[in-house]
Parts: C-alpha cells; structure tokens; sequence
C-alpha cells in the first residue's frame, strides 16, 4: 500500500530533508557550536542572575547608601527600585522568551536597534560585568582579610592580593572546566550567604521586636521627592540580576527558564533588600544618625543589641556573597566576549570553545587576569578596599544603565519587526526608558574623581574601537547579534550534509 503523504513518518522526513536542500538549507551547526547546549537545569540558570546581583552583599551596604538619600523613605525608594527592575526583566523577556543568546543583552539589542545600539550595550556589558567581577573580587578579598585578622593573620596589603589572586585562580580554573560546575558552586554560595544574612536580620528583628509605631519603618508618610532620589542607589542593588541572558545557549527550555531565572532574581533581590532596610532602619532607629550615618550598619546593629557574634557571620556571607558576584560576572563577561569574537568585531580566537570542556576558555584566559590586576593594581597604590569597591561598583552601574536603557528601548521595535507587538510592551517601555534616562543622567552628574575618570577612558575606548570597525570591518560589524539556531545536526533523521570535500 502507498503510504499516505501527509503521515508523520514521511512528513517529518520531507521536512528534514526540506531543511538540507540547496533551496532552503539550515546551517550545518549552530553560530554558537562549541558551548554546552542546554546542560544547565533551572536551578542552575536561577543561580546565575542571583549571584550576579550578590543580594547578600546588597543587603548589608545597600540600605545605609540609599538612607543618606532617601532618609526616612529608604523603604519606598527599595520598592520603587523592585518595581523598575521587574519592568526591565519584562523587557528582557521579550527577547528570551523567543531567542536564546550567549551575548545577553549585547545580542537581544541587536535584534531591536541595530549594529550601532548594540555595540553600546556590548561596551556597556563589557564595563559592567568586567568591573563587578573586579569589585566581588576586591570585596571577597576585603571581608576574608577581615576575617583572617580575627585569626590572627595580620591584614596587610600581601595578605589581600594573595587572596584576590587565589580567587581569581579558582574562579578561572571553574570556569574552563565547565559551565555546570560553576553554576553549581554558586549556586551553593550564594543560598549560604543570603542564609546567613537572614539569620543574621532575623536575630535582630527578633532581638529588637517589631515597633508598634509604623512611622519608624520609614513607611507612612513618603516623602516623594526622597524617595524619588533613593531609587538611584536602590537600583544599584539590583545590576546583575539579568545575567541568566549570558547563558541561554546552555539552559534547558531556555525560552521558559532564562525569562523566569531573570524575573525571579529581580522579585528575590527587592524582597531581601527591603527586609534589609526594614531590619536596619527600626534597629538604628535610636543611634545617633540613624542609618544613614552608619558605614557599617549591620556591625553597629550587632554592637547595640549585645550579638558580637554576628559580626564574624556578616563577614562570612558578605565574602561568598561577593565571590559568586565575581563568578557569575565574569561567567556572562567572557560569554559576550566569545559571541564578539565569533561575529568578528573582537579578535577571532575569542570565539574559541574548549573542545572537551565546552567553554570559552580562551575569553577566560584573556578576562580573568585582567579583572584580577585591577584590584591588586588599586590596593598596591594606596587606594583602601572601601574606596576601591565604591569607585568600581560606580564604574560597573553606569556600564548596566547604559544597557538597560537599551533593550528597554529595544524590545518593543522588535516586537514590531517580527509582527508581535502589542499595547503592553508599548507601555512597559514608556515607563522603563524615560525612568531609567532619569537614573542614568542622576547618575552622571553625581559622580566625580576617579569614578568619571574611569567612565570617560571607557567612553574613549569604545568610539576608538568603534571608528576602527566601521573603517576596516563594516561588514562585521553589520551582522552582530549572534543567536543559537537550530541546524540540521539539530534534525532528527536528517540526512547528512554533503561534505565540503566532496567532488
């Protein structure tokens, strides 16, 4: 008997056969071949974001740094900077609910805006992840020095670039042997130390009771204009929490997980640091300056509620806290480092993977050392841990803004391009980018020193790279944007490729 033509078996194999045709041929592998392919669990894409927004560290040092703004009004500022978060992660859904990228928001701006906004982002992406893995460095460094001291190793200055090196020797060491082994580890870190932080919070919500008077939780009346103005250093909490984007080649289901893992660690992060605040401002209430006049809020807490204890712990989680920072950056760091390198506008053997391991080993190779000597470099010349985290972390949030504004504004001339776009994204944009423009321009013109010296070399930089590729690789630069693809290795019962070597 003929079989029927439109039967599974046949249409499938048409269809298969279909993609290999000269006429409509897919690629024979993917533009992304080499990485580990949907290797990473949900979990594991979960931990990515949330390391990479280090919410354990933000919740000991963020609240004093929004309180000297925002005053009384720390807690709405932290609720303000919750809500733009989840705005731009619904943007940033709009892209990975319908591509899977190793280039995170450097890629998805491309597919919106064009070459030129997406070279942006990418030098945008470059200064963020690249400097905030410098500052989880410099701060894990910082906090186990602290700790070392209390065991009786002095805190010198050799004693902090050992352990930075150390560090960073491990992290690098993680990240060529695999995308799932990294992952993993901070994964681990990361529920350690935001465990510890909330034991440390609850021991002090518990110590000190919880007020009768709601006006001393900053809540009851806001003080819009305070508020307004905290919101700046309450998003600083939050840079990183996109990260998941850099690995959606290697997420299983990564149109459902990586907008989930992105969406989740924004909600989680504004959750814990609006515990923090709340935690901080009632405890602090009755010391002189309150929160706001505290360097160390959570030390002078557990001085004032008798619990020397804790001050051993914060150091402890701040530390791995700031390590899985430090991970999970340079992780999405050197993944927009291998897509520049693959599409040609960075230097080729950038887009290298490992044939074993099945990582980027030679952006490891190139990043990691760099983001070890800033550190070493600033420490040798006399700059503190605490100046050096502030102009660093300074550094590293005007490179996110930059991006965030980006594929915000990205996100809705995709839609239309593809024939998707509907009212909602419209809106979500009309509230992110104007928001966001404000952010960025406040942010600008309250920086100074080292911090604006910083951001100016980097603007420098990138209009020089970017002169160079429009004069010497046009047509590299034109087709940035690189996305997993499926190829006919993809196919089931495909059959093979004629060889490149065939007569």
């Amino acid at each position: 008997m003929q079989e029927r033509p439109d039967s599974p078996v046949s249409g499938y194999a048409g269809l298969a056969a279909a993609a290999v045709s000269e006429s409509n041929r897919l690629p024979t592998r993917s533009p992304v071949h080499g990485l580990d392919r949907r290797g990473l669990d949900p979990l594991q894409v979960l931990a990515q974001s949330v390391a990479g927004a280090a919410p354990a560290a933000a919740m000991a040092a963020t609240p004093a740094i929004v309180a000297a703004t925002a005053g009384g009004s720390t807690v709405w500022s932290f609720a303000v900077a919750t809500g733009l978060a989840l705005l731009i992660g619904m943007c940033i859904g709009q892209f990975t609910h319908r591509m899977a990228a190793a280039g995170s928001l450097y890629s998805l701006t491309a597919q919106g805006l064009g070459p030129v906004s997406a070279f942006v982002s990418g030098c945008g992406l470059l200064i963020g992840y690249g400097v905030l893995a410098m500052a989880g460095f410099t701060g894990a460094a910082g906090y186990l020095s602290a700790l070392l001291a209390r065991a009786g190793v002095g805190s010198t200055a050799g004693v902090f670039v050992t352990v930075v090196l150390a560090l960073a020797a491990l992290a690098a060491v993680l990240m060529i042997r695999g995308i799932r082994p990294a992952v993993r580890l901070m994964l681990l870190i990361e529920a350690t130390s935001i465990v510890l932080m909330l034991v440390i919070f609850g021991a002090l919500l518990v110590r000190h009771g919880v007020p009768h008077d709601l006006h001393r939780l900053g809540l009851p009346p806001p003080d819009l204009a305070r508020a307004a103005a905290g919101v700046l250093p309450a998003l600083g909490a939050f840079v990183g929490f996109e990260a998941a984007a850099a690995v959606g080649v290697e997420a299983r289901r990564p149109f459902r997980t990586v907008p989930w893992a992105v969406r989740s660690t924004a909600a989680v992060a504004g959750l814990l640091c609006l515990l923090a605040a709340y935690a901080q401002q009632i405890g602090l209430a009755d010391v002189r300056g309150g929160l706001a006049g505290q360097r160390e809020p959570v030390d002078t807490l557990a001085t004032t509620q008798r619990l020397p204890w804790l001050s051993a712990l914060l150091e402890a989680g701040i530390a791995l806290s700031f390590f899985a920072a430090a991970l999970a950056s340079a992780t999405a760091l050197v993944r927009v480092l291998f897509s520049m390198g693959r599409e040609g506008i960075a230097p080729r053997p950038l887009g290298a993977a490992h044939p074993r391991h099945r990582t980027p080993h030679v952006a490891i190779a190139a990043a990691l050392p760099l983001t070890a000597t800033v550190p070493v470099a600033m420490r040798l010349a006399g700059v503190d841990t605490g100046r050096s985290l502030m102009i660093l972390l300074n550094t590293a949030t005007f490179g996110y803004l930059v991006a965030y504004l980006l594929v915000c504004v990205a996100a809705p001339v995709f839609l239309h391009r593809i024939g998707e776009l509907t009212i909602g994204p419209v809106v979500v944009t009309a509230i992110c980018a104007p928001a966001l423009l404000t952010v960025l321009g406040a942010f600008l013109a309250a920086q100074s020193g080292r911090a604006l010296w910083a951001i100016g070399a980097a603007l420098a930089a990138g209009t020089l790279w970017f002169a160079w590729l429009r004069t010497c690789r046009p047509r590299q630069l034109a087709a940035v944007g690189i996305y997993d693809e499926t190829s006919t290795a993809d196919l089931l019962g495909a059959p093979e490729p004629a060889s490149r070597d065939a007569a």
